[in-house]
């Protein structure tokens, strides 16, 4: 989504988006500092995966070669491997070793498959489906937020509007448009929203900042992310719903446009 004055549109469509990852890593990328080996070394194995090195079927590498490629110890390896099977990218059989699950069976709710998802070769249907789902939710959320919201929760919802027409970079702008939305999903007063929300936090950052980058009216966007404020903020349910779709309607047009 985008937004900004229009005086700061050409210092913010060219900030590099620093929060996106490499699409290729290093060969010791297990050893990040700061992470614990098995996690760092599930990140690594689990984006190879959703980017296509191991198709579905796939047989992976036994832990000796895993533990020879990365340096690091078989329990490491056994560790990843775990936290990879309950994220349903692979299952395991005895003899037999891990294997890849088929896409569908992926849990794509889960934060780190939602990541390693965005930066893969099938980005864009990802956008797409990003997309399909906040036709889906974000129309009749927006309803219930007019209905429902508490005027601390307004707050929050007029608040990070306001950040998002003052913010100076891309990843500011980005995270303030991701603030927004889930406030909105939180006043709709709907607990399964919450955390569908929280987990498909991710998925929006990556939305947002592709959108934004690539969109050239960012005062319109804001005048469209106002629009839903204005409306939630008054109460009136059907006029937010139908200023929503105009939002998504004109991020249709630029996830379509690539």
């Amino acid at each position: 989504m985008r937004d900004a004055k229009p005086n700061r549109e050409k210092k913010l469509a060219g900030a590099a988006p620093a929060e996106r990852p490499a699409a290729v890593r290093r060969a010791d990328a297990a050893r990040i500092p700061g992470s614990s080996v098995h996690a760092s070394l599930a990140n690594e194995i689990g984006l190879r995966i959703v980017r296509g090195d191991y198709p579905p079927g796939t047989i992976l590498p036994n832990e000796a070669k895993w533990s020879e490629t990365f340096d690091v110890s078989r329990s490491a390896v056994r560790e990843a491997i775990k936290m990879l099977m309950a994220k349903s990218l692979l299952a395991s059989r005895p003899k037999i070793g891990s294997w890849v699950e088929p896409k569908e069976r992926w849990n794509l709710l889960d934060r780190d498959v939602l990541a390693w998802y965005a930066t893969s070769p099938d980005r864009e249907v990802f956008l797409k489906t990003v997309q399909e789902f906040r036709h889906i939710i974000e129309p009749e959320a927006s309803a219930f937020a007019a209905m429902r919201r508490s005027d601390e929760q307004m707050a929050e919802i007029s608040q990070a509007c306001r950040e998002m027409g003052e913010a100076a970079t891309l990843q500011e702008r980005t995270r303030a448009d991701t603030r927004f939305h889930l406030a909105i999903l939180r006043a709709s007063g709907n607990d399964l929203l919450v955390p569908l929300g929280v987990l498909i936090e991710s998925a929006f950052d990556h939305l947002f900042a592709y959108t934004t980058r690539e969109l050239d009216d960012l005062q319109h966007a804001q005048k469209l992310h106002e629009a839903i404020e204005k409306n939630i903020r008054l109460k009136k349910p059907d006029a937010a719903r139908t200023a929503v779709r105009k939002l998504l309607a004109n991020t249709d047009v630029v996830i379509r446009s690539r």
